[in-house]
Order: C-alpha cells, then sequence, then structure tokens
C-alpha cells in the first residue's frame, strides 16, 4: 500500500547513528498509526555505512536505500530522497539526530492542520561552538534581507512537506541547491514548529566552514542578484571617483604641487582599479560558471542501487 508518510535521511559516513535514527524513527512513525516508509539516502559513504543501510532494508521492508555511484552532495541527496518518496506528506531530516525525530510528529499535527510546509525552527543550539552559532546567524540575517525570498530565519532543513509541494520541487532540475530557500520560493500555506537543535548523537559534522560557505554562496546566486548589482556599484564609485579627481589633479599641477608627482601614486591606482576589476570578474565568473553547469543537462545524481517506484 502507498505510505502516508516519508522520511529522507541523507546519509554521509554515519554508521554510528544509523542503528538510533531507525530506532527513533521507527519508535516515532509506529505512534502515528499510519503507513510509513524511511529513504535513506547514501552519499558516497565510505565507513560502512552503505552495508548497514542494506542490513536495515533486510530486516525492515519499510527502509528503502538509495545508493549513489559517488558523493554528490547533501541537497542532492535530499534531492534523490524527494525523487523517490511516494508518501503524502514528506519529512526531511539529517541523520546526526541533532533534530530530535520527536519532533516529526508535531509537524505532522500542524500538516493535518492544513499546512503545506512545516519547517522546524531552532529556538537553541545545543553543543555548537560560539563561531558556528554566530556565522550561522549572521548567515540567515544576510539572507533573509538580500533575497528576493523570504526565508524563514533559524531553519534547515528539517521539515514537513506536502505532497504537491515535493511535486513542484520534483519539477524543478536546477544543478546549485539551495531547498529550504526553494521550498519558500514555492509558496503554498506554510508554518514553523520551534524546536531545541540537540548535539550530535555521534561522529563529526559533515558541514564544515568550507561547505557551510560553498552553500552560502549557493543560497546568495540562486536568489539574488545583489552581488551582480554591487559589482555595477562599485564600478560606478570608482568611475566616479576617478572624473572627480580628474580637475583635482590638473589644479594641483598648474600650482605646481608635488602631492600627484611620481610613478607610486600611479602604481597605487592602477593596483586600486585592477583588484575592483578582478573582483567584479570574479562575481560576474560565479554567476557565467553557474549557468554553464546548467546547459551542460547533466543528470543531478547517478544511483548504483535504488528501490523501484512502486
Amino acid at each position: 500500500m502507498k505510505p502516508v508518510f516519508t522520511i529522507i535521511a541523507p546519509i554521509f559516513n554515519e554508521i554510528a547513528c544509523l542503528g538510533e535514527l531507525h530506532r527513533r524513527v521507527t519508535e516515532v512513525m509506529d505512534s502515528t498509526g499510519e503507513i510509513w516508509e524511511l529513504v535513506l539516502v547514501d552519499d558516497g559513504s565510505t565507513d560502512g555505512s552503505t552495508e548497514m543501510i542494506r542490513n536495515l532494508a533486510k530486516r525492515d521492508s519499510r527502509v528503502r536505500p538509495v545508493i549513489f555511484a559517488r558523493n554528490f552532495g547533501h541537497q542532492i541527496a535530499v534531492t534523490a530522497g524527494l525523487d523517490y518518496s511516494r508518501g503524502d506528506a514528506v519529512v526531511i531530516i539529517d541523520a546526526d539526530l541533532q533534530d530530535p525525530p520527536e519532533i516529526i510528529l508535531e509537524l505532522i499535527n500542524k500538516w493535518r492542520e492544513g499546512y503545506e510546509v512545516v519547517y522546524a525552527q531552532r529556538s537553541e543550539r545545543e553543543g555548537e561552538t560560539w563561531f558556528k552559532v554566530i556565522t550561522a546567524s549572521l548567515f540567515y540575517k544576510m539572507i533573509y534581507r538580500i533575497t528576493d525570498v523570504k526565508i524563514p530565519m533559524n531553519t534547515g532543513d528539517f521539515r514537513l512537506l506536502d505532497r504537491k509541494v515535493v511535486n513542484v520541487l520534483n519539477s524543478m532540475r536546477e544543478r546549485h541547491r539551495f531547498l529550504r530557500g526553494m521550498s519558500a520560493w514555492v509558496g503554498f500555506k506554510s508554518i514553523g514548529v520551534s524546536y531545541k537543535r540537540a548535539s550530535r548523537f555521534a561522529g563529526k559534522t559533515k558541514y564544515p566552514f568550507k561547505k557551510m560557505f560553498k552553500l552560502a554562496l549557493t543560497a546568495v546566486t540562486s536568489f539574488s542578484y545583489m552581488p551582480l548589482q554591487i559589482a555595477m556599484w562599485i564600478g560606478f564609485i570608482s568611475a566616479g571617483l576617478s572624473i572627480l579627481a580628474i580637475p583635482v589633479v590638473i589644479v594641483l599641477r598648474l600650482i605646481g604641487s608635488q602631492f600627484f608627482f611620481g610613478q607610486a601614486t600611479t602604481l597605487l591606482a592602477v593596483l586600486f582599479l585592477g583588484g575592483v576589476q578582478l573582483i567584479c570578474l570574479g562575481i560576474v565568473g560565479e554567476y557565467i560558471g553557474r549557468i554553464y553547469d546548467e546547459v551542460k543537462g547533466r543528470p543531478l545524481y547517478i544511483t548504483s542501487e535504488a528501490p523501484s517506484s512502486d
């Protein structure tokens, strides 16, 4: 029979968490009295997680493994989970148990009230460094201010999506994906559920600063032209300053001032303008590179093993 609920968990080297994840999700979902499934997307794990997912699937028919041919990244793994989901309501959750599975019941209650996107909103962050807390706060504030879509503050991918929302997201095949922004962009009736984010059950974070920065860059370039507009204004300001400087230099030369004589001033001006140009070219290049990735038309991911869609 078709499941009512699908739980999606992307997996990358989470062998220490998998057993506890399955146990807690099973306990929570069995309490609903509904048919459910757990889609575990293995994103190229190398620590034995792949085999453990297969073993869980053998013991529990509700576990549906999707095994990638290599590592494609967290957002693509979640996308694959959405592609293979069959439930009327789909919940995305991290495997490290920082997002407590018990909160799923609160998400379901809001869905039954008629909400089509129910996002979990962090009120506290347990076990995270001050650097992670501060940078995360700055990231959400920046995204909220500069993007055209108002993405709820302090939210991750932990959320429930109605089937109609999932179908729309599945039709959006862009390569550089920021799913929490995409689910806000599509609209629908939304509400947040506050929760306390726990510390990792085991293992190390799979989102170090480098990956967080890359995700932030994807968020900005996917939902805002602000960097391009900033580059344009930098160009206008630099050109304006140059125009204003011309009569000043002429007057100083005529009165015999030594202020603008010598190559040092010229060299500094050239280096400054050259730096501005390279920064602007880099911003433009970032957008062009993403266009290049899109037009190649390659698949978002390749699976070596996946369940049937029936």
